[in-house]
């Protein structure tokens, strides 16, 4: 048995200036800028102000075409992904902790390790 759910919107913006994006996606979603406890996502991340109980919102410096991405959190990230595959997703690549897959319908998408303090957050799906 694990658990998954909906856990962050990732903003991907192929641009040079990451800050600028961020201040930008700050001021239209009307979020703070935060900073980065946890850095181990590197220098391409800059997370945005949300409640405990709403999904993380981060921006993200990427190569490819600026695009909007979902993580998808679990507490077993092997048989979500399995999960998701038997659903018609496509396990894509395995980068750091986390898995990029594709919808049958074509968006990416990332299975994650839980993001807040260690677990899957409340209203999560509970797989067999």
């Amino acid at each position: 048995m694990h658990h998954s759910r909906l856990s962050s919107l990732i903003i991907d913006c192929k641009v040079e200036d990451l800050d600028e994006a961020a201040r930008f996606w700050s001021a239209a979603l009307g979020r703070p800028l935060k900073k980065r406890v946890d850095d181990t996502a590197g220098d391409n991340y800059l997370p945005l102000e949300t409640h405990d109980d709403e999904p993380v919102i981060e921006v993200q410096k990427v190569d490819h075409e600026s695009r909007v991405h979902l993580d998808i959190e679990s507490d077993d990230i092997e048989a979500e992904v399995r999960r998701l595959e038997a659903l018609g997703a496509k396990r894509l690549q395995a980068i750091k902790t986390w898995v990029v897959m594709e919808a049958p319908t074509g968006q990416r998408f990332c299975v994650i390790r839980p993001q807040r303090n260690g677990k899957v957050g409340p209203h999560a799906n509970t797989w067999e």
